[in-house]
């Protein structure tokens, strides 16, 4: 993980997150929510979830392990994730 993203809070996490999530699924930001779901909530398709997989690892600069990320259901749940890995 990049030192910028080992300082930063759940908030800061969040944003960036979500930043990400709103260019790649081009969806309004006040959209998207720490409980939002990928596939129900945001109509994300199988394709879309890689991509994004693949853009958290880039803007985070960590690898996110598949088994981990195929429990991804809500934003909440790749924060967390996120947070987790800092410590």
């Amino acid at each position: 993980m990049n030192e910028e993203c080992l300082f930063m809070d759940q908030s800061e996490i969040f944003k960036k997150v979500r930043s990400i999530i709103s260019e790649q699924l081009d969806k309004k930001e006040d959209e998207i929510t720490m409980e939002s779901r990928f596939v129900e909530d945001l109509g994300a398709d199988s394709l879309d979830i890689y991509e994004l997989l693949y853009l958290l690892e880039e803007a985070f600069d960590d690898k996110i392990p598949e088994n981990e990320a195929s429990e991804f259901e809500t934003i909440g749940d790749v924060v967390a994730f996120i947070e987790k890995k800092k410590d």
